[in-house]
């Protein structure tokens, strides 16, 4: 039994080694070769990575996300119109302004973004960074748009022609990208709160036969016909859109409505904080890091050494696959936590062959194995619970108030949390499996 148990861990554990270094490779893989004649010059291309569960698509391009210190980006300044506000709505205001942008931001797929506000001589900016991001149009067209959406109806005079109606984008819940069946065409399908779904249902019954136009920021951008009433909360919002302008428009409508105007008043493309060389020789650096601990693993430890370093080679395939598939902006901060969570994964395995060299003086090798990852179990524990509780609070996922979070800081919190798990995994269960196959063949 213990055999078989034995047989399905490793192949668990090859399993996804085998997948992980599918997702680590890069997309394109040049495949070079000219041996016993035989040339070959190619290129393997990874295909990205797609799950449907449940009617619902898992997708990943399986990128490494880097941050603005390593990959460089855009820095775009806007200034708030807070003319139309009292002082005391002011500071909340660009605060709801700054809210709504991060929310943008985050919907538009930027990795890791930087969305801070500075007030200088009553003139309060809104900073955005947006690291990978080097065309900037698309991006300032999204955050900096007012998005306020209306339903509009058609007056029975020439002096009132157009006049909104008490439905507006604060009624919606969501929206979402759809395609027109008859058309192809992108539309915009959008679902009413209950109160919006009444007001549109009282709207629409008033103006049968009449043009309903749908204004965003003064606007219009469709005026279908109504032929009937329409209950159930929800619609559709046609017009002539490219997918990226529905997109667009979707995002900016289930982020909501600036609180007031905004105006780009600078932009500037950023270089990378550090160029290639220096992430290159931060790379070496950490190669030979990990050489030396592993010599010293060897040197200390032999056969178990080598175990704890095959190992840890696992634990940085995990890893790095799992920074490309949840994904994880890597920056500069992010690697001093990986670094740091290398450091705790090797500390479990001296803890384990420190408690098996007691206890083999006093009970066989297996037996021996055995009771030492039991009783090191406790350490180790302990020792990562009370990182982990500190990686919680550094990244701050709740938002409290009272904990001031930034982006570097949260991406050092994240990378050293996921380096922890993936340690405890490979110390536990992939370097006790992997010694009890030593033992098997001993």
């Amino acid at each position: 039994m213990r055999t078989k148990n034995l047989i399905r861990n490793i192949s668990i554990i090859i399993l996804l080694v085998v997948f992980c270094m599918m997702v680590d490779l890069p997309k394109d893989l040049p495949l070079r070769s000219d041996l016993f004649g035989l040339k070959l010059d190619g290129k393997f291309v990874r295909p990205d990575l797609e799950i449907s569960i449940f009617g619902r698509t898992f997708r990943r391009d399986l990128s490494l996300s880097l941050g603005l210190d390593l990959a460089g980006g855009s820095h775009l300044v806007f200034e708030a119109d807070t003319s139309g506000v009292s002082k005391e709505e002011k500071k909340q205001s660009v605060e709801g302004v700054k809210n709504i942008i991060e929310r943008r931001v985050n919907l538009f797929g930027v990795s890791e973004p930087s969305v801070r506000t500075s007030s200088y001589k009553d003139k309060d900016r809104i900073i955005v960074e947006l690291p990978g991001i080097k065309e900037t149009n698309e991006a300032i067209g999204l955050i900096g748009q007012t998005a306020q959406l209306v339903f509009a109806e058609i007056g029975e005079d020439e002096e009132q022609s157009l006049f909104p109606s008490d439905l507006t984008g604060a009624d919606l819940v969501k929206s979402r990208v759809e395609f027109d069946q008859s058309t192809s065409k992108p539309v915009v399908a959008i679902v009413f709160s209950d109160e919006g779904a009444e007001k549109f249902e009282k709207l629409t019954e008033k103006n049968i036969g009449k043009p309903l136009p749908i204004i965003l920021d003064n606007g219009i951008i469709s005026a279908p016909v109504v032929q009937d009433k329409i209950s159930g909360g929800s619609a559709v919002i046609t017009g002539d859109f490219t997918v990226d302008e529905a997109k667009n428009l979707s995002i900016q409508l289930n982020a909501g409505a600036l609180p007031v105007p905004v105006y780009l008043v600078e932009q500037k493309n950023i270089e990378a904080t550090l160029g290639s060389e220096s992430v290159a020789e931060s790379v070496k650096a950490g190669i030979i890091g990990l050489s030396v601990v592993l010599l010293f693993m060897m040197i200390v430890y032999g056969k178990f050494g080598i175990i704890a370093g095959i190992a840890l080679l696992i634990f940085g395939t995990i890893t790095l696959a799992l920074y490309k598939i949840i994904p994880v902006t890597l920056t500069l901060p992010g690697i001093a936590g990986f670094l740091l969570s290398v450091g705790m994964a090797v500390d479990s395995n001296i803890l384990i062959f420190e408690r098996f060299k007691e206890e083999i003086l006093v009970r066989p090798f297996a037996d021996a194995l055995e009771v030492a990852f039991g009783r090191a179990w406790d350490s180790i524990r302990d020792a990562n619970i009370a990182t982990l509780a500190t990686a919680f609070i550094l990244a701050n996922p709740l938002d409290w108030k009272f904990l001031h979070v930034s982006g570097p800081v949260r991406g050092f919190a994240i990378t050293l949390a996921l380096g922890i798990g993936v340690g405890l995994f490979t110390g536990i269960f992939v370097s006790r499996n992997l010694l009890r196959v030593l033992i098997k063949s001993k």
